[in-house]
């Protein structure tokens, strides 16, 4: 008989909060502010901030990117890559699916455990102030 019951495994609140700090700091170190969205595995919301000046839109669109990465455990920027497939391509009408540089999967023991989004920068710099916050965090990839 297989086990009709899955356990997961999420990110803390505690880790999540430690990971907006990181963020935070990298953002900062880029020049740039920032809005900051942390899931959980399943794409649902566990920390955020938004920087006072960081645009309004960047709210929804760093929320969307870490919900992405969280979705199939991928960094968003490389779904522009899977979009040029015919057969994925249909997901783009998909209402929060964000392939845009920002989004990165977390992982935890080789176990997906969430997303991170940021959004106010260049798409390089999201990708990139999100890697750091991860690497400065304990998180590996």
């Amino acid at each position: 008989m297989t086990s009709q019951i899955i356990s997961t495994t999420t990110i803390s609140l505690e880790a999540a909060q430690a990971l907006l700090a990181e963020a935070r700091r990298a953002c900062a170190a880029r020049g740039f502010a920032a809005t900051i969205a942390i899931t959980d595995a399943g794409g649902h919301l566990r920390a955020f901030e938004r920087a006072d000046t960081a645009p309004f839109l960047t709210v929804g669109v760093a929320i969307d990117k870490a919900w992405t990465a969280a979705s199939f455990g991928m960094a968003t920027h490389q779904w522009n890559q899977y979009m040029a497939e015919s057969t994925v391509a249909p997901l783009a009408h998909h209402p929060r699916l964000t392939p845009v540089g920002g989004g990165v999967p977390l992982f935890h023991e080789g176990h997906l455990v969430g997303g991170i989004g940021v959004s106010g920068g260049t798409s390089v710099q999201d990708h990139e102030a999100a890697e750091e916050a991860l690497r400065n965090a304990g998180f590996l990839q």
